[in-house]
């Protein structure tokens, strides 16, 4: 593998076809169709030989890439940082990943979450009263060194000191291995029902709507991070020409596609003294770049323009309209899989 580009494919919902946003049907938009990938691997790219897709999971593509195992890696920025405060933590390295390109796919926040607070107790004073009573405070994570950066800078905007820098992460519900300080218990799931019914006093979850949180009762106190998809990139990655420009070529595509989603071709036939109108009609709702695409004949002119598909401010149907009371004829609407601005949109 010396030679391709090895992409970490991750696992999960983002490789399920029948899920919208999957990576599946971005990859085929982009000219990198995959076999074996939506049957959970191995992952192969026909038509690149120079591509090597890893099959693995997100959580662990943050260490992958720092131990350039991959290449470059899809996954979400909150797995990302937990994997990096890992090395900094455990190992004491500061490891530089660099997000490529996001795709606007995968979109979760980290929340802090706890049980009901006493009523009009702010959640700053029902933290300092836990500092300031207990030896020990218990948390629950998927993402414990998330959950300790988090609690250090706001024990510290609190006006605790050091003392509380001590923490121990453990397994679920096992005996304290430190005599004051945070133990965070490492949690796989259902983090909600450990904080309803454990013996913990808070927890770091992730959540889409909040709606689990809001099943179990429980309050959303802070949101600590947002997250989405995103392509990242091993460090000195750029020291490979070869690498570097493979990387340049798939992120471009990569790009065109998630560009062109929401978006179709609209082409349509003026004649040439409608020519004015149509123009004066796309310049003033957008509907072209630097100037629209015109393709003149003999008494007609061919248009085509590039349309949101869920623009609330001006839906597709309104446009085809309009156009056809402008005089438009042939209205033809086209699926665009990809569009591509130019070079420049990939800075990396």
């Amino acid at each position: 593998m010396k030679n391709k580009l090895v992409i970490g494919m991750p696992a999960g919902s983002l490789a399920d076809v029948n899920r919208g946003g999957n990576l599946v049907t971005l990859l085929k938009a982009a000219g990198f169709p995959t076999q074996g990938y939506e049957k959970g691997g191995p992952t192969t790219f026909p038509l690149h030989s120079m591509l090597f897709g890893w099959d693995g999971r997100p959580q662990e593509f943050g260490a992958q890439l720092a131990l350039h195992e991959v290449d470059i890696a899809i996954g979400g920025d909150d797995w990302i940082a937990e994997r990096l405060l890992e090395y900094k933590h455990e190992y004491g390295k500061n490891i530089t990943l660099s997000k490529a390109l996001s795709l606007g796919r995968g979109k979760v926040r980290l929340v802090i979450i706890n049980a009901p607070r006493p009523e009009g107790q702010s959640f700053d004073a029902w933290l300092t009263q836990l500092l300031t009573e207990q030896k020990i405070i218990r948390a629950v994570s998927e993402m414990p060194y998330l959950f300790i950066q988090w609690f250090q800078k706001k024990r510290a905007a609190l006006g605790f000191g050091e003392e509380w820098d001590c923490y121990s992460i453990q397994k679920y519900n096992t005996p304290p291995k430190i005599e004051k300080g945070l133990v965070v218990y490492e949690s796989w799931g259902k983090t909600e029902a450990k904080v309803l019914h454990g013996s913990v006093d808070f927890g770091l979850e992730i959540t889409q709507t909040g709606s689990a949180i809001r099943n179990y009762g429980l309050e959303i106190s802070e949101e600590i991070m947002q997250s989405e998809a995103g392509v990242w990139a091993a460090e000195g990655l750029k020291n490979d020409p070869e690498k570097y420009e493979l990387a340049r070529m798939f992120l471009l595509n990569l790009y065109g596609a998630v560009f062109a989603e929401n978006k179709v071709l609209v082409l349509f036939n003026a004649r040439k003294d409608q020519v004015p109108a149509m123009i004066d009609y796309l310049d003033k709702h957008r509907l072209f770049g630097d100037e629209p695409t015109m393709n003149e004949g003999i008494n007609f002119t061919e248009f085509n323009i590039q349309v949101r598909t869920a623009d609330p401010a001006l839906p597709l149907a309104q446009v085809r309209y309009d156009l056809a009371r402008l005089g438009a004829t042939h209205i033809e609407t086209l699926p665009l899989d990809s569009c591509i601005p130019e070079l420049s949109v990939i800075d990396f």
